[in-house]
């Protein structure tokens, strides 16, 4: 069968913003526009469509990223009357859940930054916004919230290129009414006035330019000219002989375009999505400015079982590769996972080569999703996002490919836990279901770690935060019937080394079969923090046949894994193997695995570990009279005040305070300000604890 929609006129984008910008209100609107839904639900009433687990419904904001797919025709625009298949991926905002926005931007082809017009770039949309650079995903912004009290367009979109280092360009001027009213646009492509109609989305365009406002349209309109200018050689052309009026509307938006999909700038939009101002204009800039599949260049990867480079072309005839990204666990039809096809068809029976297990999947019935809805479909093609029953050892970051033909594809990274409780089930009869309902938890969330506490046997549960961990045992009592105990949340502590020293370690094992024999000579040196593990072979003279090098490696890398305190893992290590020797018959790869893993052990136990601790980047906003407070707070929390601006009529600090101080801060904040001041923050760094601390934590981590 045919695909429907042209890939030219594919549009795979995300919603993506700091939480309580209005991403989620943002996605109801464009459903509601593009004719998906009759009417629109609001984040406040768990009504919404994109939020359908209970506990986003019950806490008002996204947890789990949700996607759709909905269809749009530009009303202006080079692309005026073709229907543009967009599929979309509404992520969450909130820091705990950064996974779900690190998996969505691992396959978009390009995103939706929503910043709320009062508060400009806040920490996780600056957090989200680095995750956009690492997988170079064309961005254009959208200031929501442009009927709030102290919205401010000039400001948000200069906190866009002070915070964010990026060029942000404005394509249309708010009008704003008396009282700070928000009444329509200025399109400063086209150079016309979009005057809103009421809330429900009724607008009057191709009005002329309010005089009152065309000095600063003509200024902003100069800019947007500039940035073209630097794109577009015709724009240039009459822009240097100060032929301004010349320049037109596909001109300009062709340069845009190109400026988008480049990185080299960002278009920036304005509006209220709660008042359905603004959302049609925006979905026009997605069709104009953002790639489809065909845009961007062929996915890359390398040959399956080879180190040689291969790419896939974006093309229904090319051999079918798709990356499984997430997963999801339904009762009645067993794992769901999520695919982005990257090229060739995919269809029910289709045989894939799961390059994580290089083990053969086949594949059962195929959907696209609206939320937790399925569409049941024959095939799915270059482009789609699509999921699929049947896949049973599949998990998040498989390649599926070709069997004749098998490529790997880049994986995802998962982040570490930051924070770690104790879950016990109430009962001997409880224990299966928890095992089974965390088993399918961490399938689902590759963020989340299920362990056993080595001293207590335990379950360990650990995660991004403590609204991670707490949402992970709401789901285990809602989904699964599983009433469990839990401790209190704990900070996960890492170790490094103190100094340098240099390891021998002789592994000798003889047990009447065949023995083992290994002997290995390592220089183990803390290296810069976010390193990592950083293994170099310094070996000469052939001392330790190259075959056995990764098997070292493979230990010493578990070693750090496991820490030397139990349960504490060891980072920022650099290792150089410097010598070593062999025995004609019993030196296996085991062998020195297990060398690599105990030289590595006693080299920590010589050198000394110094502990890390995870530092939250925290900006808190507040009225003046409660600045004080504040700050003597943060001080008590060990924070460090890094510097303070005024937003309005408020003040907004930014600091850095450790994890193991914040748990319950928001709720304290909310308190001592009388619930008129508001914290955000993101996971900053692991930073050394303070030396008067490092012994009390090591002996209650040991």
């Amino acid at each position: 069968m045919p695909r429907s929609t042209r890939i030219e006129r594919y549009r795979n984008i995300g919603i993506m913003a700091h939480i309580d910008a209005g991403k989620t209100t943002l996605t109801e609107r464009v459903l509601f526009f593009t004719g998906r839904i009759h009417s629109t639900g609001e984040v406040h009433d768990g009504s919404t469509e994109m939020d359908w687990l209970p506990q986003e419904k019950q806490r008002g904001i996204t947890i789990t990223s949700a996607a759709t797919t909905a269809f749009w025709s530009p009303r202006t625009g080079p692309s005026a009357g073709m229907p543009h298949r967009i599929n979309i991926l509404d992520t969450p905002g909130h820091v705990d859940f950064t996974i779900e926005v690190e998996r969505s931007l691992r396959v978009l082809d390009g995103a939706v930054a929503v910043f709320d017009a009062s508060q400009g770039v806040e920490p996780q949309s600056e957090a989200v916004w680095r995750q956009a650079d690492r997988y170079g995903v064309p961005r254009i912004a959208f200031i929501n919230k442009m009927d709030k009290v102290g919205a401010d367009f000039v400001m948000s979109v200069e906190s866009i290129r002070e915070r964010l280092g990026a060029r942000p360009v404005a394509v249309q001027w708010p009008l704003m009414g008396a009282d700070s009213e928000f009444q329509g646009l200025v399109d400063l492509v086209r150079m016309k006035t979009v005057r809103f109609d009421g809330d429900g989305g009724e607008y009057r365009d191709g009005l002329p330019i309010p005089e009152g406002a065309r000095a600063e349209v003509e200024r902003w309109r100069l800019r947007l000219i500039e940035a073209a200018a630097d794109l577009d050689d015709a724009v240039m052309e009459k822009f240097v002989d100060g032929r301004l009026e010349e320049i037109g509307e596909a001109e300009l938006t062709r340069a845009l375009r190109a400026g988008t999909l480049s990185r080299v700038l960002v278009p920036v939009l304005a509006g209220a999505a709660f008042k359905k101002k603004g959302v049609q204009m925006l979905l026009d800039a997605v069709v104009d400015y953002l790639p489809a599949p065909s845009d961007l260049p062929a996915v890359e990867g390398s040959v399956y079982g080879t180190e040689q480079r291969t790419t896939r072309e974006p093309a229904d005839d090319s051999p079918p590769a798709a990356l499984a990204f997430k997963m999801m666990s339904d009762k009645n039809v067993g794992n769901i996972v999520f695919l982005r096809v990257y090229s060739g068809t995919l269809r029910a029976g289709t045989v894939l080569l799961n390059s994580a297990t290089g083990k053969r999947e086949r594949v059962g019935r195929l959907m696209f999703m609206h939320a937790n809805r399925r569409e049941e479909v024959e095939e799915v093609h270059a482009g789609d996002i699509a999921a699929a029953l049947g896949l049973k050892g599949v998990r998040t970051g498989d390649t599926l490919s070709d069997v004749e033909a098998p490529v790997v594809l880049e994986s995802l990274g998962f982040p570490e836990p930051v924070v770690h409780l104790a879950v016990e089930a109430k009962s001997p009869a409880e224990l299966p279901k928890l095992e089974e309902g965390l088993h399918r938890l961490a399938a689902e969330d590759p963020s989340l770690r299920v362990g056993v506490d080595p001293e207590s046997g335990q379950v360990l549960l650990s995660g991004m935060g403590e609204l991670h961990l707490e949402v992970v045992v709401d789901r285990l009592r809602t989904e699964y019937g599983v009433e469990a105990r839990v401790g209190q949340p704990k900070v996960a502590y890492r170790d490094t080394l103190q100094r340098a020293v240099r390891q021998e370690y002789r592994h000798v094992r003889q047990s009447g079969g065949p023995g083992q024999y290994a002997y290995v000579v390592l220089d183990v040196a803390p290296a810069a923090r976010g390193a990592g593990l950083v293994f170099v072979d310094d070996t000469k003279g052939g001392s330790i046949p190259r075959e056995l090098v990764p098997a070292i490696q493979k230990g010493v890398a578990g070693a750090m894994e496991k820490g030397v305190r139990d349960g504490v893992a060891l980072v920022d290590v650099e290792v150089r193997l410097v010598d070593g020797d062999t025995h004609v018959r019993d030196s296996t790869p085991q062998a020195f695995s297990t060398a690599g893993s105990l030289a590595l052990q006693e080299a920590v136990r010589t050198a000394g570990v110094r502990v890390l601790e995870p530092v939250m980047s925290v900006e808190v906003t507040t009225p003046e009279e409660y600045l004080g407070d504040v700050l003597g707070d943060l001080a008590a929390r060990r924070g460090r005040v890094l510097g303070m601006e005024d937003r309005g009529n408020a003040r907004v600090v930014s600091a850095r305070v450790p994890m193991a101080s914040l748990f319950g801060y928001v709720t304290s904040l909310r308190g001592r300000t009388q619930g008129r001041a508001q914290a955000s923050m993101r996971l900053g760094e692991y930073e050394p604890l303070p030396d008067a601390l490092q012994p009390s934590v090591a002996v209650t981590h040991a």
